[in-house]
């Protein structure tokens, strides 16, 4: 079969729900609602490095975005993403089709158009129990840095992994058509 030539990029727990940080995560492995229409659709992913994970591993806890804004973390989502985006432009390069970037509604991290907040002087809260806000995570706005420096202009979009059934690929490639710029 010949290959579509046409690719997503997900943030990294849309696959592994392992990264999300313990008790926050609502479903098993993997967002399936989301990940099996993007097969049929004969799409390739590439799935971004969970940022909280590699930076503070799996025994964190949940923060916000005020706590992740650090420039440590920031450097650090820089680095991790070298490669991804090499990825990215090395397949833009080379005539695959990138429809855009999915995070995720409400992250700290990954949230495109809405993250979290609620620091209180060195006390978090879930991120799913913060308040949220308008405005990307610290990982997206390093994410958008980081392409915009290379030339590089994706859509994004974000879904709400913490309510799996809502998840839906024909909404988010919607999304990500809307945000195409011509």
């Amino acid at each position: 079969m010949k290959r579509s030539r046409r690719m997503v990029v997900l943030c990294h727990c849309i696959l592994n729900a392992s990264a999300i940080v313990e008790g926050e995560a609502a479903y098993a492995g993997a967002l399936e609602n989301l990940l099996l229409p993007i097969a049929r659709d004969g799409l390739g992913i590439i799935q971004l490095p969970c940022p909280e994970s590699t930076f503070l591993g799996l025994k964190r806890w949940g923060m916000t975005s005020e706590q992740y804004d650090t420039p440590a973390f920031r450097r650090h989502c820089a680095s991790i993403l070298e490669p991804f985006i090499d990825q990215v432009e090395d397949a833009l390069e080379n005539g695959i089709e990138i429809l855009g970037i999915v995070g995720i509604k409400g992250s700290p991290s990954c949230g495109v158009r809405e993250t979290c907040l609620g620091c209180r002087r060195g006390t978090a809260r879930g991120s799913r129990e913060a308040g949220r806000a308008e405005g990307p995570g610290v990982f997206v706005k390093v994410l958008r840095q980081e392409l915009t420096a290379r030339g590089l202009d994706l859509p994004m979009t974000e879904v709400d992994n913490g309510d799996p059934e809502a998840a839906c690929w024909e909404e988010t490639r919607k999304s990500l058509e809307k945000g195409k710029r011509t």
